[in-house]
């Protein structure tokens, strides 16, 4: 892949990528996906809906205020200039974006892409330490944030004063009256369709966090192949998701996607499931974006709301389990589209959506993706047998100034740290992460297998299983449970241990029965909702 002349002034991310010889194989192979040299992601989502006579139509809804395309457009061409003419940012400039999912965020995303900024966005109830760990490794020097988060921002340039410019949006802040006065259009920024249009942080499931270096053609490309090719958006479509915006699944779901499409995201004015109820039933929500987590917690609140508008389901974040797909198709008649997806490779590249689904298998690789099962040596294996997932196509792993690249990407493949099995039709089955293998007497266990088999017991909500140390056996499959409604009293019967175990055993091989239970009242999660298993261990 031949490097475009940048058009950052500020060449920090472009100095800090892998060597060229650590890069994936970058495959640009549809026509949909030839984007030009000179590319800004911003000016293209915004700037063609308008040209396509969208100018007026809503692009968000919420509580406060919606907006329309025009006003979104104007509002973070405003930013734009305040990013520029009154916080001095130049092109490449990173600048951390820290609030709740709003229009406000959208449209300082926005704003600072328009500007030729490098946006790094973080989950909102990150904490000043956590906050200044991303700061220091991106050398970030500008920040936009709810001014009811803040106190953190602010805690944590104590700790790295490299940031040193700051405005808040919200009725405490002074970003709104920075903006009023400034021109309502913005000139983007020059950039090359190969300049680091963001810096997406890991979420933290192996406990440390990497940064993400992704170009302004990688944010289209994600609408161009998942988005168009699997969602298969419809104009009277309205997008929802749960994922915050600083999750490359909800930027993708609830920003990018909408946009490449010209259609409109509702926003509740809350977190929880009650107030997603709410705004589907509210503004007849098309399609929904959610964990497996969130379609368990749906189907419980399924009576109480209005959710006829639903057509599209899409889940992501963690394995989906038949067991749990299966139980949504029969209550909503909605069969919902797994995938997998990695902050890496920006969203989801194995997917499958309709007729094409199997209940419990992810999907095929999405146009413009190639992946692979591969054994230790990197060589494909046979159809049907377990090994490394590895991937490549128009996005890929390309870690800022960090020794772990050479571990992700091997041979010009993303290797995405999943084992999986393709069968015969080219369908990709969902065995376990590759540090979920449990090894125990001699067996290789899944941690997920035995999961999908505890969910299907009427007294469990949610399950993590891991490996925990045994004198006898090196390591047992320890099961954590978390348990449905009305059966939260029965945490210390020994009857509902065996019960639990004896129903494993009749649904998989009974050598992998979890041999401890615990009981708790939550797993640990991170703030994009995967369970961090690091942590159980």
């Amino acid at each position: 892949m031949t490097m475009q002349t940048s058009g950052h002034v500020d060449a920090f991310t472009r100095e800090r990528l892998p060597a060229p010889a650590d890069w994936p194989d970058f495959r640009f192979d549809l026509p949909e996906l030839a984007y030009p040299d000179r590319l800004n992601c911003a000016a293209e989502l915004l700037d063609r809906n308008i040209e396509n006579g969208l100018g007026a139509k809503i692009a968000i809804y919420s509580a406060a205020r919606d907006i329309n395309w025009s006003g979104l457009r104007a509002e973070a061409s405003r930013i734009a200039h305040v990013l520029v003419t009154d916080m001095g940012l130049v092109p490449g400039n990173r600048v951390l974006l820290h609030g709740y999912n709003s229009i406000e965020l959208i449209a300082a995303w926005y704003g600072v892409l328009l500007a030729g900024g490098v946006a790094v966005m973080t989950m909102p109830l990150l904490r000043a330490g956590e906050l200044a760990k991303v700061i220091a490794k991106a050398r970030v020097s500008h920040a936009l944030c709810d001014a009811t988060l803040a106190g953190a921002v602010r805690e944590a340039v104590t700790l790295e004063p490299v940031l040193d410019r700051m405005l808040c949006w919200g009725p405490e802040g002074d970003l709104a009256a920075r903006m009023a006065g400034k021109p309502g259009h913005f000139e983007a920024a020059d950039t090359a369709r190969d300049d680091i249009a963001l810096l997406a942080f890991t979420s933290g499931t192996t406990g440390d966090p990497k940064a993400c270096a992704h170009f302004h053609s990688s944010v289209l490309a994600m609408a161009d192949t998942f988005g168009r090719s699997i969602l298969a958006p419809e104009p009277d479509e309205i997008y929802l998701g749960t994922p915050p915006f600083a999750f490359t699944f909800g930027l993708g779901a609830c920003v990018v996607f909408p946009a490449r499409a010209g259609l409109a995201i509702a926003l509740p004015d809350r977190p929880g499931f009650e107030a997603l109820c709410e705004t589907i039933q509210r503004h007849g929500v098309t399609t929904l974006f959610t964990a497996p987590t969130g379609y368990r917690a749906l189907m419980g609140l399924w009576g109480d709301y209005d959710l006829s508008s639903l057509r599209k389901g899409v889940s992501a974040g963690e394995h989906l389990p038949a067991a749990t797909s299966e139980a949504f198709f029969e209550l909503s008649g909605i069969r919902l589209i797994d995938g997998i997806g990695a902050t890496e490779m920006i969203h989801i590249f194995i997917s499958a959506a309709g007729a094409d689904i199997r209940p419990g298998a992810t999907g095929k690789a999405v146009p413009g993706y190639q992946a692979r099962v591969v054994d230790d040596h990197g060589e494909p294996l046979p159809d049907g047998e377990i090994g490394r997932l590895v991937v490549k196509g128009p996005t890929g792993c390309l870690y800022l100034d960090d020794a772990r690249q050479k571990t992700y990407v091997q041979n010009g493949w993303n290797i995405t740290g999943d084992l999986y099995r393709r069968d015969a039709e080219g369908y990709f089955w969902y065995v376990s992460r590759a540090d979920d293998l449990i090894v125990s007497s001699g067996y290789n266990i899944a941690g997920p297998e035995v999961e999908q088999a505890l969910l299907l017991h009427e007294t469990v909500l949610e399950c993590a299983v891991v490996g925990a140390a045994d004198e006898e056996r090196g390591t047992i499959v320890k099961a954590f449970i978390v348990l449905a409604e009305g059966h939260e009293g029965h945490e210390g019967h020994a009857d509902l241990v065996k019960a639990l175990q004896d129903h494993v055993k009749t649904c998989i091989a009974p050598y992998k029965y979890p041999r401890a239970i615990e009981f708790v009242s939550a797993l640990p999660k991170t703030q994009t909702g995967k369970i961090q298993r690091f942590k159980l261990r």
